[in-house]
């Protein structure tokens, strides 16, 4: 990754490519909409009221990101995607039931211009949905220029020069990768010949990616990781992040976990367990689809927590994960934790977290910043996997042999140097020994 000299400005339009526009999709969507009008504020968005310290303690700079960095505002976002169920992005939104009939009749009209496009969709890998929307192309090639076709439709509509693509879709079975995903050669042949192994998702991101569209994995599908698309992404140069949301529990456990750490604090073990009622809830209620959720969820505290450096505080943890679907609770997903831990001669102690979050809201600003950031990203140059946004993420993508970073004050640490890195700015150690001099 080299770094930029210039970074061309945020003019014009940016297109925003959603595959799956339910929960999630429109509660950013809307949430949009309202903060143009003044009627909602983007809490939880970093590139919206986050600020930077740029130099010494004492220089008093600190300026909101989005005056340091040259972002796209939110008047600039033109919205669009695909999705198994036909409704406009109003209908979705009131179906999903996560904002209020305020809020969403406050932009009725405009969330009624926003109507999906016809979803790619192969129920063995997503079992508990129908698809009712969908395209009628059989032959995985043909899919993938069919979505192809969609990106340069909306992009000439819309009089777009760039676009961003994020993935807010269920959750895909888990399923290892195979001889398809090893190069781009085969799995270009993969898609002539269906190759099973090749899921809805990875068709999107190839048909993204072959159209300069930088891709975003908000799931912990197997997607832009494959060696192939990691490939077409460099031949491309074009930007790839992922992957799987970090919002309600796992963004608990990014926080606590570091202090524990920090303290040197000791861990017998990590109970967790969720209720979660809307779609996605149905979704991981298949086994399949929940093995994919839950090996993203349970990487995270090993690499936290390293227990091959610290074996006598972490080397025989219990980490044990699950997800219970429960339709009353719809979007309102509440996550129990119980922590028992022991500190000084081994004595025991517990913690326990009863977080009753609302997954959309916690979601929907992250979607915002990758869309920005990746726009960002695509400006100066990136190609490739962008670590540096890992700080969004469950499970981040890095270079292959690298470990992932889990801890989330290092991922803030290493986001807010990489724009004073672009920028030209001095990087921020937080030595301070200047100040004694």
């Amino acid at each position: 990754m080299k770094k930029p000299t210039t970074i061309p400005p945020a003019t014009g339009k940016l297109g925003v490519l959603l595959p799956g526009m339910g929960a999630v999709g429109t509660t950013f969507i809307a949430g949009c909409l309202l903060a143009r009008k003044g009627l909602g504020e983007p809490f939880g968005s970093l590139t919206q009221l986050g600020h930077i310290r740029l130099g010494q303690r004492n220089e008093s700079r600190n300026p909101r990101i989005h005056d340091f960095v040259p972002l796209a505002g939110l008047d600039d976002l033109v919205f669009g995607g695909w999705d198994l169920f036909p409704e406009n992005a109003y209908e979705a939104a009131r179906t999903a039931n996560v904002l209020s009939a305020a809020h969403l009749d406050a932009i009725k009209e405009e969330l009624s211009a926003i109507r999906p496009m016809e979803a790619v969709f192969f129920p063995e890998y997503v079992k508990r949905l129908r698809g009712e929307h969908v395209k009628a192309q059989i032959n995985k090639r043909d899919l993938a220029e069919a979505v192809r076709e969609d990106i340069r439709r909306f992009k000439a509509e819309n009089q777009l020069d760039r676009c961003v693509a994020v993935w807010c879709g269920s959750t895909e079975i888990h399923h290892e990768p195979t001889d398809v995903h090893a190069t781009l050669e085969q799995f270009e042949a993969g898609l002539a010949q269906s190759d099973p192994a090749i899921s809805p998702s990875m068709i999107y991101a190839y048909a993204c990616l072959q159209e300069g569209v930088g891709y975003a994995n908000g799931a912990p599908n197997l997607t832009t990781e494959i060696p192939a698309l990691l490939e077409l992404a460099r031949e491309r140069q074009v930007p790839v992040c992922g992957k799987d949301f970090k919002t309600g529990q796992t963004l608990m456990k990014t926080i606590l976990a570091p202090g524990l750490k920090a303290r040197m604090l000791g861990i017998q073990g990590w109970f967790s367990t969720n209720i979660l009622g809307n779609r996605d809830g149905e979704v991981l209620d298949d086994p399949d689809s929940f093995k994919s959720k839950e090996v993203s969820k349970l990487g995270v505290l090993e690499t936290i927590l390293q227990p091959d450096l610290y074996p006598a505080l972490y080397g025989d943890i219990y980490h044990k994960v699950r997800i219970e679907y429960y339709p009353p609770r719809g979007d309102q997903k509440e996550g129990w934790d119980n922590l028992d831990i022991f500190g000084w001669l081994g004595y025991p102690m517990q913690i326990k977290i009863d977080f009753l979050c609302r997954d959309s809201i916690l979601a929907a600003p992250i979607v915002l910043d990758l869309v920005l950031f990746m726009d960002l990203a695509q400006r100066a140059g990136f190609s490739g996997i962008q670590e540096w946004l890992s700080f969004y993420f469950k499970s981040p993508m890095t270079a292959p042999g690298l470990y992932p970073e889990n801890d989330l004050f290092i991922q803030q640490k290493k986001l807010k140097n990489m724009l004073r890195w672009m920028m030209d700015e001095t990087l921020i150690t937080h030595l301070g020994h200047e100040y004694y001099e």
